[in-house]
């Protein structure tokens, strides 16, 4: 199940060309062209329970069915040009972000970017960024001064899985941990 979840990340945030499938402005996904193309493509079996029961267990909850279950996006993480309705919100005083130790001169340098996603990704608490950037090696951990960048002007998001999501965060608003 955990490499068919991961599949269905692949296709729904930025290859869904992979099965043959388009999404809408919003990241929308037809549900059944989703199983009949990720079953066409092989290696995997997927059905509509198999399909509700991934999006309802996902621990980070990345995926969202319409009310009707007809169609199916990723809340977040997108690299191909969708708006998937985001929130603008007013964000904590205090965010965070997880990264691994061979990424800190880059950002030290040049602060937090995007690079292929249309955002930057925030935490909400520090064990959480810590989570984040032990997937990337050592975790380095950046406190975000976001009262301060709101102030300036920039603009968060909160995803429906509630992660924050800006464009970028320039280096003077970041705080090695």
């Amino acid at each position: 199940m955990k490499s068919t979840s991961k599949f269905i990340s692949l296709i729904l945030r930025h290859k869904p060309e992979v099965i043959g499938i388009t999404l809408d402005e919003h990241g929308w996904a037809d549900v059944q062209a989703l199983i009949d193309g990720i079953n066409r493509a092989g290696g995997h079996a997927l059905d509509m329970e198999l399909l509700e029961e991934i999006v309802r267990t996902d621990k980070k909850q990345r995926y969202s069915f319409n009310e009707d279950h007809t169609l199916i996006r990723a809340n977040q993480g997108h690299s191909v040009p969708v708006d998937v309705e985001l929130q603008e919100k007013i964000p904590p005083d205090i965010l965070w972000h997880g990264t691994g130790e061979k990424y800190v001169s880059s950002i030290d340098e040049q602060g937090l970017l995007p690079k292929s996603r249309l955002y930057v990704h925030l935490s909400s608490d520090m064990e959480t960024a810590r989570k984040v950037g032990s997937r990337h090696g050592k975790p380095v951990i950046y406190e975000i001064d976001c009262r301060r960048m709101a102030g300036d002007g920039y603009r968060f998001f909160l995803s429906a899985n509630r992660v924050w999501l800006t464009k970028e965060v320039p280096a003077l608003y970041l705080k090695k941990i």
